[in-house]
C-alpha cells in the first residue's frame, strides 16, 4: 500500500513538473491540456523552479551514462548540445546549475490577433507602450491597441469581440523594413525598400495614409528618431548614415565617415542621444558622437565572417 501511494505521489509530481515545463516554454495550451487530463493543479505547476525538468533530466541521464557529466549525457543520448567554438566561454543556460535564487520567467500564452498577408518584418512600441505597429512584406503596417489585446485574452467583452488591430496604414509599394514612434508626438515612421521614410499620424482615426515622405536615394533599411524628436537617423543601402532634419527634410552626412563601402543593417540612438550605433552588412559595429557624427569606435567582425543584423545601447550608454 506504501509503494502505491509513494507511486501516486510521485506520478503527480512528475506530472506538475511537465506542465511546468511546457508552460515555460510558451506552450499554454498544451500545458492547460495535460493539467486537465492528469488533473493537475495549475498552482503546482507554478511553484515548481523554472527549467528543474531539464536539469532533473540532464542529471539522470548523467547517471545513466556512468555518471559523466550533463553535457555528455545529453549528447550521447542523442540530443545533442550546442557546439561552442573554439576558445569561446560560452555557457549552456539549458542544463546548468545555477546557485542562488533567481526570479522565474514570467508565465506567457500565445493569442493569434491579427494577419498580415506576408512575413511581419518589424515591430515597435510606442514610447508609452500603450501601442505597438508591425510592417511587413506586403507593404501594411498593422496599429494596435494594447489595452484591446489584453480584452481578447480574458474573453469576449460586453460590446462583443475585441479587435486589437485599431487600423491599417498603406501607403509603401516595397517590403518594410523598419518602425519606429515620434517620442513626443503622436507620429509614426517607415522605412521600405521603394527608398521611402513615410509620416503617419495616428491620432486621426480615419488617416490611411501618409501625411509627409522623405525621398531618399537608396533602399532605407532602418530608422530611428532622436531622443529631441527634432531629428531622424536612416540607415540605407549607401554605407554612411543618413540624419534627416524632420521640420525641413535636409539630409546630412558624416565628414567623417569610416571605411567602409556596405549597406547600413541598423542605426539606433542611445537613450540620451549622445550616441547611435550602425550594425552593418560586412559585420562590422559602429559607434558615433551624437553631435559631431564622429566614429568614436569601430568594431570590425563584431560577428566574425557574419553580418551585423541589428544594435542596441543599454539603459547606461555601455
Amino acid at each position: 500500500m506504501n509503494e502505491a501511494v509513494q507511486e501516486a505521489k510521485l506520478l503527480r509530481q512528475v506530472n506538475a513538473l511537465i506542465v511546468a515545463h511546457l508552460r515555460s516554454q510558451n506552450l499554454g495550451q498544451a500545458a492547460a491540456a495535460v493539467a486537465a487530463a492528469t488533473m493537475t493543479p495549475i498552482s503546482a505547476a507554478e511553484s515548481v523552479p523554472a527549467n528543474h525538468l531539464l536539469r532533473l533530466v540532464a542529471k539522470g541521464l548523467a547517471a545513466e551514462h556512468g555518471g559523466g557529466d550533463a553535457a555528455s549525457a545529453f549528447d550521447s543520448a542523442g540530443f545533442g548540445v550546442a557546439v561552442q567554438p573554439p576558445g569561446s566561454s560560452a555557457v549552456d543556460f539549458s542544463i546548468q546549475d545555477v546557485k542562488g535564487s533567481s526570479k522565474s520567467f514570467p508565465k506567457h500564452e500565445v493569442k493569434h490577433v491579427s494577419d498580415h498577408k506576408n512575413a511581419a518584418r518589424c515591430v515597435k512600441f510606442s514610447p508609452d507602450g500603450k501601442y505597438f505597429a508591425t510592417g511587413s512584406a506586403d507593404t501594411s503596417i498593422k496599429f494596435f491597441e494594447v489595452a484591446k489585446i489584453k480584452q481578447t485574452m480574458v474573453g469576449d467583452s460586453k460590446d462583443g469581440p475585441a479587435r486589437p488591430v485599431v487600423r491599417t496604414f498603406y501607403d509603401h509599394t516595397q517590403a518594410i523594413n523598419d518602425l519606429d514612434f515620434h517620442p513626443e508626438s503622436p507620429i509614426l515612421i517607415s522605412a521600405a525598400k521603394d527608398s521611402t521614410i513615410r509620416f503617419f499620424d495616428f491620432s486621426k482615426t480615419n488617416a490611411r495614409k501618409a501625411f509627409r515622405v522623405i525621398q531618399d536615394t537608396h533602399n532605407v533599411r532602418s530608422v530611428c528618431f532622436h531622443p529631441c524628436g527634432d531629428y531622424l537617423l536612416a540607415g540605407t543601402d549607401h554605407p554612411v548614415a543618413h540624419l534627416y532634419d524632420i521640420n525641413t527634410f535636409t539630409c546630412y552626412l558624416s565628414a567623417n565617415a569610416q571605411d567602409s563601402s556596405s549597406p547600413i543593417n541598423q542605426v539606433r540612438y542611445s537613450c540620451t542621444g549622445s550616441l547611435y550605433v550602425t550594425a552593418s552588412k560586412d559585420g562590422s559595429l559602429r559607434i558615433w558622437d551624437g553631435v559631431s557624427a564622429e566614429c568614436v569606435r569601430p568594431i570590425i567582425g563584431a560577428h566574425g565572417s557574419s553580418e551585423a543584423i541589428s544594435a542596441i545601447f543599454t539603459k547606461d550608454e555601455r
